[in-house]
């Protein structure tokens, strides 16, 4: 159905680590036997990072308890006694024992691993190219290796706050010694990164690889990295470029966006790609991430989920109070309805409300153990974001990023529309609030609420510390196998 491209990382999937020190593993390739004069095996150890992005163990359950259960827009979902874990997430109760946590550590690492080896390989490969094209190849590669490893320590720094610095291939012993930097350096690492990949990212691919990095991904994360820097001036010029650049736009229906025929569309700057390659069974780079969050004990089997991190009645009433029908009919699937597709989710389903925006219909649904979602493709940076990240940075004072001819307004009301509704006037909480409506149950508001100041307010009901829950515990079982590794503030081991 679609994604060449992952034919090519099926080949080259890497397995799963238990702990940070065996991180090397997660990025190799078997270098014996490598031939680095083949151009046609220039690719294969970036599709390993690729592969990285997608594996279940970060990606499905405990991602979106880690990353959108503690925010106000969603709840842990399922029934009560489910997950502990997840629990302690909803409720800010989390200590540095809490084993989501500390997949996300393993995760993001695992990624940086997977890059990094590419990075090294692809060295290898340039210094044996005999053309001038092949060499560029190699650093265009590189470049998305890159940004791969960027990705991964922007959610690293979100998370925790200070992380070591892995940027090349590291025995167990200098794992076991590596330092954490401060904030200002990993934004600085990270920015280092995504300025290296658009030096060498293509403007596209052709259709034979959708979902593939280029130089508009890699300008889109850095615009929103800029954000949490407060670099507004950066964050207006990188969006601004892309928004100049007349390659995207916002899709007419909300809804829509979010459908399976619609992956890698005009709106999307950045999506994890999943896909059954036309498979019913076996193994297949598949994605958990939609089926996590199915309708708990619906019926039929390919149409039922774990039912995880569902919305939050703050968010439908949030919803329900701007009248933002649009978005607020495709971000909550309501338990005892029927969909305009013609699947029911069933009274039976423990959960009122589940994430609309990772419904996939029936039809898609032909895996023969069950089918929900696998193959749907994660929505990462999304134009809409674009458009409400220009407005955030005007908004703060932003001189830069005039090519476009947007200003905050048009650009606020420009995805204000796209939801059916009036304009008013571009302030920050506006936009902020704009945020939230757009973007709902996409692994946002979480951050946004702590980057903007709002947490201990908005998150305080829920058990939100100031001085403590802006960051997340680096987990115990990292700090035995690093002991030069702080632990994060508000945490006492």
């Amino acid at each position: 159905m679609k994604k060449i491209i992952l034919a090519a990382i099926s080949i080259c999937l890497v397995c799963s680590c238990s702990d940070f020190l065996n991180i090397r593993t997660e990025g190799t390739m078997p270098t014996s036997g490598t031939d680095y004069t083949k151009s046609e095996a220039i690719f294969q150890s970036v599709s390993a990072a690729y592969a990285t992005m997608r594996l279940s163990e970060g990606r499905a359950f405990s991602y979106v308890s880690v990353l959108e259960i503690p925010s106000d827009d969603a709840d842990k979902g399922s029934i009560e006694s489910d997950s502990p874990a997840a629990g302690e997430m909803d409720k800010f109760t989390f200590d540095p024992t809490n084993s989501l946590i500390n997949d996300m550590w393993i995760h993001f690492f695992d990624m940086v691993s997977a890059a990094n080896h590419a990075v090294e390989e692809l060295a290898e490969f340039k210094k044996n190219m005999n053309t001038d094209a092949d060499r560029a190849y190699c650093d265009q590669c590189a470049g998305e290796a890159k940004f791969i490893r960027a990705y991964a320590y922007f959610n690293l720094v979100r998370l925790f706050g200070t992380v070591p610095v892995v940027d090349r291939t590291m025995s167990a012993s200098e794992l076991a010694s590596n330092p954490a930097k401060s904030e200002e350096e990993l934004y600085k690492f990270i920015y280092g990164d995504l300025d290296a990949a658009i030096g060498v990212l293509p403007v596209s691919y052709s259709k034979s690889y959708p979902g593939r990095i280029g130089v508009y991904t890699a300008r889109a994360l850095k615009a929103i990295v800029a954000l949490y820097r407060k670099d507004w001036a950066e964050a207006a010029t990188q969006c601004d470029l892309i928004m100049a650049s007349k390659k995207f736009h916002l899709l007419p229906d909300f809804r829509s966006v979010f459908s399976m025929d619609n992956e890698n569309s005009a709106e999307s700057l950045f999506e994890i790609q999943a896909s059954s390659l036309g498979q019913t069974s076996g193994d297949a780079p598949l994605c958990y991430y939609a089926f996590i969050q199915g309708p708990r004990n619906n019926s039929p089997s390919n149409m039922q989920g774990w039912g995880f991190k569902v919305p939050s009645q703050a968010l439908v009433d949030f919803l329900e109070g701007r009248g933002d029908e649009q978005r607020l009919a495709a971000t909550i699937l309501r338990r005892g309805t029927t969909t305009p597709e013609g699947d029911v989710i069933s009274e039976k389903c423990p959960n009122p409300y589940y994430n609309g925006k990772v419904y996939t219909p029936s039809e898609y649904n032909n895996w023969s153990f069950n089918g929900y979602g696998f193959d749907y493709n994660m929505r990462i940076i999304r134009y809409s974001e674009i458009l409400l990240s220009f407005a955030e940075a005007k908004l703060q004072g932003a001189g830069t990023g005039t090519s476009s001819g947007y200003d905050a307004q048009t650009a606020l009301d420009e995805v204000r529309a796209r939801a059916g509704l009036a304009s008013v006037p571009a302030t920050l909480q506006a936009v902020y609030d704009e945020r939230r409506a757009e973007l709902a149950m996409e692994e946002c508001r979480f951050f946004d609420l702590v980057r903007t100041g709002q947490a201990a307010t908005v998150l305080g009901p829920k058990g939100f510390k100031t001085g403590k829950n802006e960051h997340f515990p680096i987990p115990s079982s990292q700090r035995q196998l690093n002991t030069l590794l702080p632990q994060s503030p508000g945490y006492t081991y």
